[in-house]
C-alpha cells in the first residue's frame, strides 16, 4: 500500500521569517482520494511542491512507504512514484496523444512499440477513443486534454497522484467525470490521490478532507 507520511514539516521562503508551512503531522494512504482546501496563500500549492519533491523543507521529513525522501534520488522518485496533474494540463504540445502517454515509460526504458501498446490500453481506460490517439492536444477539448493528463500520469507508473486544482479549467460536467476516474484509480487500484482545490463539491466526495488555515492542516 503506498503511504506519504508528514512528520513535523515546516517551510518557511527565504528571507521570510512566517512559516508557510507550520509543524504538519498527517499520513495519506493507498486507496482513498484526499481532498485539500483553504483560501489563496493558506500553503496548499506549497504542500504539493514538497510532495512531489520539488522543495525541501525547512524542518521535518517527508516518507513514502518508510524511505525519506531526503534519502531518495528526486528525479527518479517522480519519474517512478509519484506524478501530478494540472489545471493547466501541462501535455507537450508538439507531441500527439500517443507520444504524450508514452513518453515517461519510454524515459523509464519501456521500448517505444511496448510503451505505445500499453498506451492505448491506458488511454481507452480514460475514454480516449482510438480516433482520437494521433490528435495533438490543441485538437483535443479540455476535458479531454486532462483525461490524457491522467493517462499519462497512470503509465508513469507512479502510484501517488497529485493533483492541483485538476477541474480548474473545466465546466461541471467534464470535471466530474474527471473526479470519477480520480476516486476510480483509488478506490479500484488502490492509487493514493490528494486533490488541491476550490470547490466544496468535489472536496465533498474524496474519503477524508484537510483544510489548509495559515500554513497549518486540520481535518476539515
Amino acid at each position: 500500500m503506498n503511504t506519504l507520511t508528514i512528520e513535523n514539516l515546516s517551510y518557511s521562503y527565504t528571507g521570510s521569517d512566517r512559516k508557510a508551512l507550520d509543524n504538519i503531522n498527517v499520513s495519506f494512504h493507498g486507496g482513498k482520494v484526499y481532498a485539500v482546501t483553504g483560501p489563496s496563500g493558506s500553503g496548499k500549492t506549497t504542500l504539493l511542491s514538497i510532495l512531489a519533491g520539488l522543495d525541501v523543507p525547512t524542518e521535518g521529513e517527508v516518507s513514502i512507504n518508510g524511505t525519506k525522501l531526503s534519502t531518495l534520488d528526486l528525479d527518479q522518485y517522480r519519474r517512478e512514484q509519484v506524478s501530478m496533474i494540472f489545471q493547466a494540463f501541462h501535455l507537450f504540445p508538439m507531441l500527439n496523444v500517443i507520444e504524450n502517454v508514452s513518453f515517461p515509460m519510454e524515459l523509464n526504458g519501456i521500448e517505444r512499440e511496448e510503451a505505445r501498446t500499453r498506451s492505448k490500453v491506458f488511454l481507452n481506460s480514460v475514454g480516449i477513443t482510438d480516433d482520437k490517439h494521433r490528435r495533438f492536444p490543441s485538437n483535443l477539448s479540455g476535458g479531454e486534454q486532462q483525461r490524457v493528463a491522467i493517462a499519462r500520469t497512470m503509465a508513469s507508473g507512479a502510484r501517488v497522484i497529485l493533483a492541483d486544482e485538476p477541474t480548474g479549467n473545466l465546466d461541471k460536467e467534464n470535471g466530474q467525470n474527471i473526479v470519477d476516474i480520480l476516486k476510480v484509480l483509488a478506490h479500484e487500484n488502490g492509487y493514493c490521490v490528494i486533490i488541491v482545490t476550490h470547490d466544496p463539491q468535489i472536496a465533498a466526495q474524496a474519503d477524508q478532507v484537510w483544510k489548509m488555515d495559515d500554513g497549518k492542516m486540520i481535518p476539515a
